[in-house]
């Protein structure tokens, strides 16, 4: 099998947490953090160090880190945007993960989306990149990745073109190059969910004939029209075992940004569902989907609506002889009926019912072999 090697970065607890409601309570997000970090994920983003003016949902993360229980195997991230992210992550390691340090050149490719989120300009963005490459040769660090967001478009100013994306990725690799670095990594993020596959595809060609030594690959899809996962396929597409890719989402597919337009609306690709597809791709995960499913339920509880996601709902394809749906289950209509696929006949007791007048003792089609198709 020539797939990529995924590695998956749940993102609930900042990309989520950080537009729902601000009430709440810690409690339940350590509950929430407690139970994800025994599903089999293997690293968790769980906050940001900002400022409580721009993302008030995270005026309590510091005194998340001191609540959790930390499982051994997983790793804790947090967002390091800047220099002083960087050093209060150290300052809380643990139970934070501090990876390899590495010069990161990052971003938003829309002027307007730059400025609401960042307070500056993209040129007065690219003028703090000498100062960055500059402090990080000072720590003796070698290896450098650039990313670009609101990558395929903009709500306010409309699409953009390859052209200008990969002019904005050329601008980062030269700047990164000239000072000796190693660029591993390329990232792109669509902040305001302009992505299409086709596009995807596109420009994962580009960028392999521009920059054939990157074999890494960082994708944080928005999916406010729905293309998060059809543009997720479509890079992995365009990968082989020789990359590896760091795809990023979030439980029930909550999240979204507050200054692009969409709210809440905006979301990411579920990472129920998401799994679920890399899994079937042949892609091992090594979470427990059902242990998933249960968190996902669990943020529905906390949230008080449902959240995006369709497998959380529908259940995962079931594989095996012991996982397929009894052929008389009672007619099933609703939501909560169909979590049969978790919870057995109490999902169902109160409304289901059956219209057969004797049971159905199928299958009795005899033609090809269809199950081993």
């Amino acid at each position: 099998m020539n797939r990529p090697h995924v590695v998956y970065s749940e993102e609930i607890l900042r990309e989520g947490f950080g537009i729902a409601d601000r009430r709440i309570p810690l409690s339940d997000r350590v509950e929430l953090l407690e139970a994800l970090s025994d599903t089999g994920l293997r690293r968790i983003t769980v906050g940001a160090f900002v400022s409580p003016r721009y993302v008030p949902q995270m005026e309590a993360f510091e005194q998340l880190l001191r609540s959790f229980r930390p499982r051994p195997g997983v790793e804790y991230l947090t967002f390091t945007h800047n220099r002083r992210a960087q050093v209060k992550a150290l300052e809380f390691s643990p139970p934070l993960t501090v990876e390899e340090d590495v010069c990161t050149l990052f971003q938003d490719i829309c002027d307007v989306h730059q400025r609401r989120n960042m307070n500056r300009s993209i040129e007065q963005g690219m003028q703090g990149w000498g100062e960055a490459i500059a402090d990080a040769q000072a720590r003796g660090v070698r290896r450098a990745r650039a990313a670009i967001a609101s990558a395929w478009g903009s709500n306010f100013l409309g699409p953009f073109s390859r052209e200008y994306r990969m002019w904005s990725l050329q601008q980062q690799i030269d700047a990164l190059q000239a000072a000796g670095m190693e660029v591993f990594e390329i990232g792109l993020h669509d902040s305001q969910s302009f992505c299409l596959p086709h596009e995807m595809e596109q420009d994962m060609a580009e960028i392999r004939r521009r920059w054939p030594s990157v074999r890494h690959f960082h994708l944080h899809m928005h999916d406010a029209r729905g293309m998060a996962m059809p543009s997720i396929y479509a890079a992995l597409r365009h990968m082989d075992a020789s990359d590896t890719v760091l795809i990023e989402g979030t439980l029930g597919g909550v999240g979204g940004g507050q200054y692009c337009g969409n709210g809440m609306a905006s979301g990411m690709a579920p990472t129920e569902d998401l799994l679920h597809m890399l899994e079937g791709m042949g892609i091992p995960t090594g979470v427990d989907m059902g242990r998933l499913i249960d968190c996902v339920w669990m943020l529905e509880r906390m949230l008080g609506h449902a959240t995006f996601g369709h497998v959380s709902k529908a259940g995962p394809r079931p594989q095996r002889p012991d996982a397929f749906y009894d052929p008389n289950l009672p007619a099933i209509e609703s939501l909560q009926a169909a979590r049969h696929f978790r919870l057995g006949p109490q999902a169902y007791q109160e409304e289901g019912y059956s219209p057969w007048k004797h049971p159905i003792m199928g299958p009795w089609f005899t033609g090809p072999d269809h199950a081993k198709a």
